[in-house]
């Protein structure tokens, strides 16, 4: 009797995908299709699920729309949501199943991922430690507040479509700003300045 189904599960992180790619086939592409053929067996009118902003690779066109080209993820992470997106294409004209994927721009907020960007900063400038910053901070992120995201999934859950079965929606704040931009506000809300590593741009990351 489930009408609607949300996925958010997944394997995240686009560095940890390089070192772990089974992870992401085993949850990311063999979860994803549990879930569309359970949503098909069972008749679920509408199945939202989460992909991310990573498939757009390195794109130059700003802003970026959803009919945006994605063939060149630059993550396997990316590639496993590539994936979902193509799979939820196939089932929604095989099984007239409608789907909604969801392109997230740089979650952050309270329950957040330990491994971002957020967290990972914040705790090293707290302990006095060393944290390693990519690209000297020169790259831009979408922050999106995990409130923000809500409303957006909350929106979708409640759409009717009555012509296309299959949609994808960018869900971000709209305005890029630097890492270090992120990292120096940080610094002046905990009174504390980092000691900073400088690393070059990591493999499979994204200048904007």
């Amino acid at each position: 009797s489930i009408d609607k189904v949300v996925n958010l599960a997944a394997q995240a992180g686009v560095r940890y995908a390089i070192k772990k790619p089974k992870k992401y086939l085993n949850y990311n592409i063999l979860g994803f299709l549990n879930i569309i053929q359970l949503s098909t067996e069972f008749k679920v009118s509408h199945l939202v699920y989460a992909s991310t902003s990573s498939v757009y690779g390195n794109t130059k066109k700003f802003p970026t729309t959803e009919n945006e080209n994605t063939d060149n993820p630059l993550s396997f992470y990316a590639a496993t949501k590539k994936c979902n997106e193509v799979i939820a294409s196939s089932y929604s004209k095989l099984f007239n199943l409608k789907c909604s994927g969801l392109r997230f721009f740089t979650v952050y907020g309270p329950y957040g991922r330990p491994d971002m960007a957020l967290f990972k900063f914040t705790k090293s400038i707290i302990d006095n430690d060393s944290l390693e910053l990519f690209n000297n901070g020169k790259h831009y992120r979408d922050f999106t507040y995990i409130d923000d995201i809500i409303r957006g999934i909350y929106k979708i859950i409640k759409l009717t479509y009555s012509d296309k079965s299959h949609n994808i929606y960018n869900i971000g704040n709209g305005k890029s700003k630097f890492l270090k931009h992120f990292l120096n506000e940080l610094e002046k809300n905990l009174g504390k300045k980092a000691k900073i590593i400088k690393k070059n741009l990591q493999k499979g990351d994204v200048y904007k």
